[in-house]
């Protein structure tokens, strides 16, 4: 539907009337004229030829004017309306990369696969569940590294996910999770939402960084930051070699003690995934406990329709213009 932005403007419509009404006559000046005995001949052509010439400058003014009128009241096209789901929550995942992440004890539609592949599959599909929400990237190894902003794109944030791979932030197997919930602090530090929530997912230990994960969580905490931590890796693998099979423990690095420490001290929760199956379980119910939807918004586009009648009203001002000129000559 077409909608006027200042529709009050059309107020302005009987404005060159008004105008012709009450504002004084211009007086033209008698000159000196020749008189023609016969001047009664010229009479009749004379008054049709002008009331000819001047009728449809007239009617060239008087629409120009009215399509002025109607570009100033700046008439827009609305669409149909768009629903909107806004949470007001900015959420930041952080996932890491270290060498450790190299490790297959996940399987995925039948196929083992490392830490990481998996990890990038299901927090992908999470991810895209999220709409409404604000969604950032973190990715830590040896060093932290803000991968995405926070933004509503979601489909930014898979991607740039899935080109992740292990050594991205470095060479150097080492994890340090502590600056990676400090980064996190200060990219959410001037967010303005209530909810700001981090979601950190490692398969180790704190062995690198500047901040200890205690320290930053507690700047976490804060600021008002809400930490889930994810423990990643089976408890169980058994590994083929030349003396037979033997079974080890993949995920002895992983310190759960800190990592339930974090989640408690700034409102959140641990969980152990030890397989891809409960790593899912894991964001579908970080899904019960972050809801998605808080409440619905609508917008309708909006297309801006005023340049159509300005440009018309220019056209026939122009053509007026030009037409006067002609006739001043002849």
């Amino acid at each position: 539907m077409i909608h006027f932005a200042w529709p009050w403007l059309f107020l302005a419509l009987p404005l060159p009337l008004l105008c012709y009404y009450f504002l004084p006559k211009q007086v033209v000046a008698e000159q000196a004229a020749l008189k023609v005995p016969f001047l009664e001949d010229f009479a009749h052509s004379e008054s049709k030829f002008v009331s000819q010439k001047q009728r449809w400058p007239l009617f060239l003014a008087a629409t120009a004017w009215v399509l002025l009128v109607v570009a100033c009241s700046r008439p827009q096209w609305l669409g149909e309306p768009v629903e909107q789901a806004m949470s007001g929550r900015d959420l930041m995942l952080a996932v890491d990369v270290s060498g450790s992440m190299e490790q297959k004890d996940f399987a995925l539609e039948g196929e083992q696969v490392n830490r990481l592949v998996a990890t990038k599959q299901i927090a992908s599909e999470f991810t895209q569940r999220r709409v409404g929400d604000r969604v950032g990237l973190i990715l830590f190894g040896t060093t932290a590294y803000l991968q995405v902003p926070l933004t509503f794109d979601r489909k930014t944030v898979v991607t740039l996910l899935n080109e992740a791979f292990i050594g991205i932030t470095d060479d150097n197997p080492a994890t340090s999770i502590g600056d990676a919930i400090g980064l996190a602090v200060k990219r959410l530090k001037g967010s303005k939402v209530e909810s700001r929530v981090l979601i950190l997912l490692t398969d180790g230990a704190n062995t690198a960084g500047v901040v200890t994960p205690l320290q930053a969580a507690d700047l976490a905490a804060e600021n008002r930051l809400k930490i889930y931590t994810i423990g990643l890796g089976a408890n169980e693998m058994v590994i083929r070699s030349l003396f037979g099979s033997q079974r080890v423990n993949p995920s002895k690095d992983l310190d759960e003690k800190t990592l339930i420490e974090i989640a408690k001290k700034t409102g959140g929760r641990y969980f152990r995934a030890r397989s891809a199956e409960e790593l899912e379980n894991v964001y579908e119910l970080l899904d019960e406990l972050e809801p998605v939807e808080k409440d619905k918004q609508y917008f309708r586009p909006l297309t801006e329709l005023y340049p159509w009648p300005l440009g018309l009203a220019l056209v026939l001002a122009g053509i007026l213009a030009s037409s006067r000129l002609n006739w001043r000559r002849l």
